[in-house]
């Protein structure tokens, strides 16, 4: 996702008008049956705006927010260790560049719900078996040879949240390792031994943010799918056509253009005498006499030129 991630964390990067782990965090508020009280956020290190924009969306979501700082990528169970703070009672634990589609609920009679997919390659994923109960018998990490094509997609419930940390930390203690980090699954593997029962939640469709074309990809399926107000009221549309589905925030102007389909345009933007397609362009951009189709923009664009697919980060300028 670079040049985008090298100013914004990859969570704050907008699908559909949303930053992605707002789309998450709304979803998974939705589906709880008790309510979210604190919402912990494990980045790097962005600055002050980056932590109060991920604050602000935990506050709309009725939750605490909290920042947490992992150093050094050292693998799934070390980032998450490092909210040890809110590692108690009942928790979920999800991936921010991971969103879903699919009416799941949490059962908090279980021990542990792991969010699962079908997937035709399994080979770059952990996965889980499954016994005929539905209860987990095997995690298994990047599997090399086929064993289940159940892929886990990064969203998991614990009832213990305690007892979670502490096989976390005895993987770190004792230098535990798979692939070179420390991985989350290695420590559910060690529950299921000891009598952790982990059921799974299927989903209907996993939208994936690794990439640019992936995110693409999933901006398009959020504007499909997902209910919201496609274009504010302070919008400016002069002599020009809007092919939905699209997303057009707050103060955006649209001038002698046609934007759309699957375009989210971001705050402050403003598009003229320009045909864009299949595209996020975020705030405070200019687009003049532009051609663009499958392009992210980031913010404070400048960008006045010709047809081409674009993948421009925060504060580019570009004038033919």
């Amino acid at each position: 996702m670079r040049p985008h991630t090298l100013t914004t964390p990859k969570p704050l990067i907008p699908v559909a008008g949303k930053p992605m782990v707002q789309h998450l965090v709304e979803d998974i508020c939705a589906m709880s049956q008790e309510k979210v009280e604190e919402i912990g956020f494990v980045i790097g290190h962005f600055g002050k705006e980056a932590e109060e924009s991920l604050l602000q969306i935990a506050e709309k979501a009725g939750a605490t927010g909290r920042i947490f700082y992992q150093e050094e990528a050292l693998g799934t169970a070390h980032a998450v260790l490092c909210a040890d703070y809110m590692l108690k009672g009942k928790l979920i634990v999800a991936f921010a560049d991971t969103l879903f589609r699919g009416k799941v609920t949490i059962d908090d009679n279980q021990d542990g719900t792991i969010w699962v997919q079908k997937v035709e390659d399994p080979k770059p994923f952990g996965v889980v078996k499954l016994d005929n109960n539905n209860f987990i018998t095997d995690f298994i990490e990047k599997p090399q040879e086929f064993v289940s094509d159940l892929a886990i997609i990064g969203i998991y419930y614990f009832k213990d949240g305690d007892y979670l940390k502490k096989e976390m930390q005895y993987l770190i203690d004792n230098n535990i390792k798979e692939k070179g980090e420390y991985q989350l699954t290695n420590a559910l593997e060690n529950m299921k031994r000891k009598g952790t029962k982990f059921t799974v939640a299927h989903v209907t469709e996993w939208l994936d943010c690794g990439n640019k074309d992936a995110t693409l990809f999933t901006n398009r399926r959020m504007l499909e799918t997902k209910p919201q107000k496609k274009v504010s009221p302070s919008t400016r549309v002069e002599n020009s056509t809007i092919i939905q589905p699209c997303y057009l925030h707050d103060g955006a102007t649209i001038k002698n253009s046609v934007v759309g389909p699957y375009v989210a345009v971001g705050q402050g933007t403003s598009i003229e005498n320009s045909v864009i397609t299949d595209s996020i362009v975020q705030g405070n951009c200019k687009i003049i006499n532009a051609n663009i189709a499958q392009s992210i923009v980031g913010n404070n664009v400048l960008y006045n030129g010709k047809p081409e697919i674009l993948n421009l980060g925060d504060y580019s300028q570009y004038t033919n």
